[in-house]
Parts: C-alpha cells; sequence; structure tokens
C-alpha cells in the first residue's frame, strides 16, 4: 500500500497526542521530531522535511484551539493541512485547449511506462467523451510502435505512425495535422526515453515542443525511484518547462516520497497517479485525499466515484428488484464479485474508509484476486441452470460433480456455497436496515474467508 510506512509511523504518533489533555511545547517538539523521521524514512526530500516540519511547529506551538477541538486534534489538522499544500493544495487538471485539438506531449526516461500511460490517459479521455489520437515518436526502443498501436487497437483509438525512418520530430508535427484532419480533440505524444538524462535526448524533445506545439507536456516517472524521480522532473522541467507530473507505480511504492517532494522541489503539479497495470488504473491525484488518507481519516469521495465508475446503475436496480423478491442467484453472486473486483483491491477499499485503513493487514484471506476470481466462475459455470437458481439442491454427490468439473476441491465448492449464503443473508440485512434505519452489526464482505 502507497505511503504504508509513513501513514502507519504518523497514526502511531498521534495517537500518542490523543492520549493528553493539553499538550505543551514539549509535547509538540517530540511529535515533529517523530514526524520528521518517518517523512525522512519515507524518501522525501532533506530540504522538504525540514521547511514541513518548521510549518507545522510554528502554526502548533501556542495556537488558539478552535471549541470543538482537542489541542491534539488541532496538530493533526494542522499536518493534514500541511500535507495537503506539500502535494499541491488543489487537484491539478489537464488544461483543454478552446481550439481543438488539445496536444498533450508525455516524457521522461526509459521504463517509466511513457507508452502504457499514453493509453492509460486516452482511456480516461474516451470516458469523458473525447477522442484522442496516438502518436508514435519513439522510433528508437524497439517494439515501441508496435506497442502503441495494439494499446489503440484495444482501445478503439487510431494511432499515428511513419515507421522508424522519419524523425520523431516531424512525426510529431505530421500526426497533429492528421489529428486535425481527423477531426480528433486530443492528441497524445509518446516521446522516446534514454536510461538517463543526456543532451541529444533534450533537444530531440525541444524541438518537438517547438514543432508540435503541445498545451501540455506531462513528465512520466517511475515512483519507485524515490529522490531520483525528484531529480529527473527537476531537469525536465529547467529544459522544457513542464505542466505536470504522472507518477506511475504508485501502488508498488510503500514510501511515497517522490509524491510529497515533486511539488515543492520542482513547482511542478501530480496531475495524475498510476494504481496498476489496468486501462483503467491511472487517477486524478487529489492531494487532500491522498493526505487524508496518510493519517487514517480515509477517502470517502475517491471510494464514491470508483463505485460509481464500477457499478452498472441498471443492474444495481435489477439486483435490489431480485433481492426484494428473493431471487437473488449463484449468477447474481457472481456478477456482484466481479463488481467488486472492479473497485480495486481490498487493501485500497479499506484504506479509503476512515478508521478502517490497517484492518486490511488482520484480515487474512480478504484480498479477492483475480486467481480466485476464475476460480468462483469456474465452480459456478459447473453448476447446472437449476442448480444455480436453486443452491439448495446441492447435495454431496453434486459438489464433488462441481468440484471435478471445475479443476477445484470439494471444499472449495463447500467454502462457495457458504460465501453465497453468507452473502444473501447480508443483503436481506442492508434491505431491513434500509427500511428501519438501523445500524448494520457484524458486517462482513461475501468473499471474505
Amino acid at each position: 500500500m502507497v505511503f504504508e510506512g509513513l501513514a502507519d509511523k504518523l497514526q502511531a504518533t498521534f495517537k500518542k497526542l490523543r492520549g493528553r489533555g493539553k499538550l505543551s511545547e514539549a509535547d509538540v517538539a517530540d511529535a515533529m521530531r517523530e514526524v520528521r523521521l518517518a517523512l525522512l524514512e519515507a524518501d522525501v526530500n532533506f530540504k522538504v522535511v525540514k521547511d514541513f516540519v518548521a510549518k507545522v511547529k510554528e502554526r502548533s506551538v501556542g495556537l488558539e484551539v478552535m471549541s470543538s477541538l482537542t489541542p491534539a486534534q488541532h496538530v493533526i489538522k494542522i499536518v493534514n493541512e500541511e500535507l495537503t499544500a506539500l502535494m499541491g493544495g488543489t487537484q491539478s487538471r489537464i488544461t483543454i485547449s478552446s481550439r481543438p485539438p488539445t496536444v498533450i506531449m508525455l516524457v521522461g526516461l526509459q521504463g517509466a511506462g511513457k507508452t502504457t500511460t499514453a493509453g492509460k490517459l486516452a482511456h480516461m479521455l474516451i470516458k469523458q467523451n473525447k477522442r484522442p489520437l496516438l502518436i508514435a515518436a519513439d522510433i528508437y526502443r524497439p517494439a515501441a510502435i508496435k506497442q502503441l498501436q495494439v494499446v489503440g487497437e484495444r482501445l478503439g483509438t487510431p494511432v499515428f505512425s511513419l515507421g522508424d525512418k522519419e524523425s520523431p520530430v516531424t512525426i510529431a508535427k505530421k500526426g497533429v495535422e492528421h489529428a486535425i484532419s481527423l477531426g480528433r480533440d486530443v492528441v497524445i505524444i509518446d516521446t522516446a526515453g534514454r536510461l538517463h538524462i543526456n543532451d541529444e535526448l533534450m533537444d530531440e524533445l525541444a524541438n518537438i515542443k517547438q514543432q508540435a506545439k503541445p498545451h501540455e507536456i506531462l513528465l512520466v516517472v517511475d515512483a519507485m525511484t524515490g529522490q531520483d524521480a525528484v531529480s529527473v522532473a527537476e531537469t525536465f522541467n529547467g529544459r522544457l518547462g513542464l505542466d505536470g507530473v504522472i507518477l506511475t507505480k504508485l501502488d508498488g511504492d510503500a514510501r511515497g516520497g517522490a509524491a510529497l517532494s515533486i511539488k515543492a522541489v520542482t513547482g511542478c503539479p501530480i496531475k495524475f497517479v498510476g494504481m496498476g497495470e489496468k486501462a483503467e488504473a491511472l487517477e486524478p491525484f487529489h492531494p487532500d485525499r491522498m493526505a487524508s488518507r496518510i493519517l487514517g481519516m480515509g477517502d470517502v469521495l475517491s471510494l464514491i466515484e470508483k463505485a460509481q465508475a464500477a457499478v452498472d446503475i441498471d443492474k444495481a436496480r435489477e439486483m435490489e428488484e431480485k433481492l426484494r423478491k428473493d431471487a437473488f442467484t449463484l449468477d447474481d453472486f457472481l456478477e456482484q464479485l466481479q463488481q467488486v473486483k472492479k473497485l480495486g483491491s481490498m487493501e485500497q477499499i479499506l484504506s479509503m474508509i476512515p478508521g478502517m485503513g490497517g484492518l486490511s493487514k488482520k484480515l487474512e484471506g480478504a484480498e479477492l484476486d483475480e486467481k480466485e476470481l476464475k476460480r468462483t466462475e469456474a465452480i459456478i459455470r459447473s453448476m447446472t441452470r437449476k442448480e444455480r437458481r436453486d443452491h439448495t439442491i446441492i447435495n454431496g454427490s453434486r459438489r464433488k460433480r462441481i468440484a471435478l468439473g471445475s479443476g477445484s476441491k470439494v471444499q472449495d465448492v463447500n467454502r462457495l456455497l457458504k460465501q453465497y449464503a453468507e452473502a444473501r443473508k447480508m443483503m436481506k440485512r442492508f434491505q431491513e436496515m434500509q427500511k428501519s434505519g438501523k445500524k448494520l452489526s457484524g458486517f462482513r464482505l461475501p468473499f471474505m474467508k
């Protein structure tokens, strides 16, 4: 989980503060010492840490506490505000040109994930009713053009390419002209990278910028490289003038130092973060929501947005009707699991719920991965239509047949049927809760073992 180490340490520090009625200057100093160490261990830039701690200290000592908050809560509020400011304050969006097409140029070192990110960005723009065109301007990396063409084909988005004989500058310029002729309203230029920064790379990118006249130059950088990512951002910004940063592989970076340092060091806002391999795994970066997650306050807005994007409203209404009529079948159960999977991992979901961030570590078997989902689907598909409609008829011999047909064990079939029964009970309780307004006790997700 991103920021896992930092989040644990900061939350432990503030837990100590909450146990005190009043805070002395020494209490604040001790807390800030721990915050400083936690940030440094998270690979946050040293100067950024120094300035951050100084600002929090200055605001915390001799503060006038709001009547609705305890001194400890007020310090946490200050840390939350300063963390948000550190990461850019507010969400930074792509500037859409009033005269299409909007030209977006992706730059970065080789291996940062530019081509994959180009596809993810196109996927996001398509969902916003845009009509993107991808330009294959990386003529140096073997199979880079083919990779982008495969991505474009999967998205149903055209890819402009002149092969690897023309210069990237010519390809970018002619690609923009082609987009205008096709009536495309967004252009995404996938440029070449190098294993390290050099003058040849920078000169080429500067020439592409001059000819293609991009409205947005976005640096794609690997979050897992930590402070190296910040150094790369500084150099690219100095030579090209960046409009923003896309941090890839943030889901694999438990420290998160790059996300906390880039804006403060370079002045460039983080616009998007990569949180996985799938096309929809590129997310807008919200500094305030990320700060809340780090401090264990959750991120309910992002969870709601994920749910809205993943859930088919018509199917949800249909499911509600089935629940009312007690007609929730095993086919419906499988569909529900597939919808939940779209929301992301169990760890991601729980980190967005206030106070639940640490719960995923305590829930063995709570993760619904692709392998588990495929096994569940195989078991359900091995049942007859009658069995899927009425699970009560599935006796011992039927269970053996289903296990054999799905390549699983009888115990797996038993566990699935138990989970399905629990899901039915839970959904009935949700229905009752909605009618009576009562709280739901003993809540348990259906795919938890």
